[in-house]
């Protein structure tokens, strides 16, 4: 069993998973990249083991069962176990000019296939390597989220929280209540898990849209992927603190 603290994050071929990969990794973590595509994933690891981290693929596509599983079994052969797995992959869904998904006239399949995505391949990869991460002294879950998903800042109409995106943000929303209900099986446990907002980060999920760059979105899921023992479980946060649910 490897020495190194290890770390899985999803969806880590690019953008602000590519950067958590990289911030891990400059912490000492052997680090898993999970991705679906085996050019852009490999080009990843190149990347990464080219700046000093111990980086290794895993073939990972969280909305297919059998790669879910054979994913777990890669990351237990070469690791033995896992200290930090970061729930990191999401997709938008198509969306109208303006970022806009209008609930009105929304597609029930592009609303199946985000939450297929962001919410059910959280709980695939989750359950798939909790054994791993039960081998774990210090076990910490990240789920990428965001303040998107926050009710009460869309409920707020003085808070400015960006277009209508009736199939996104509910998703996020779920995926934060998804959060919580781990956090309260984990109760009484070392497994730490926690939500993570990067912001708005210029990455092509955004059309490179942003004010911050996908190392400043990265940094909360960094913080939260490492928290000491005794540290915070079950809540929300961005860089300036807990974002109200």
């Amino acid at each position: 069993m490897s020495e190194k603290m290890i770390a899985l994050v999803t969806g880590a071929n690019k953008g602000i998973g590519y950067e958590i990969a990289a911030g891990l990794g400059g912490l000492g973590y052997r680090v898993g990249v999970g991705a679906r595509d085996e050019t852009r994933r490999e080009t990843a690891v190149g990347k990464l083991r080219a700046a000093g981290v111990d980086a290794f693929g895993v073939p990972l596509d969280v909305t297919d069962d059998r790669s879910v599983t054979e994913a777990a079994e890669l990351v237990g052969r070469l690791a033995g176990r896992l200290d930090a797995l970061v729930n990191n992959a999401g997709i938008s869904g198509e969306m109208d000019p303006g970022w806009v998904q209008d609930p009105t006239v929304l597609d029930l399949e592009v609303l199946r296939r985000v939450v297929d995505t962001n919410v059910m391949g959280v709980v695939r990869v989750t359950n798939a390597m909790l054994p791993l991460l039960r081998r774990s002294a210090s076990p910490r879950i990240v789920n990428v989220s965001s303040s998107v998903g926050s009710l009460t800042r869309q409920a707020d109409p003085d808070i400015e929280i960006g277009p209508i995106m009736a199939a996104y943000a509910p998703s996020k929303s779920f995926l934060n209540a998804v959060t919580v209900q781990y956090a309260r099986k984990f109760a009484g446990t070392d497994i730490l898990i926690n939500a993570a907002c990067p912001g708005l980060v210029a990455t092509d999920f955004t059309g490179f849209q942003g004010p911050r760059t996908p190392e400043q979105g990265a940094a909360t899921a960094i913080r939260l992927a490492t928290l000491p023992d005794g540290g915070p479980t079950g809540s929300f946060f961005e860089d300036a603190g807990v974002v109200p649910w």
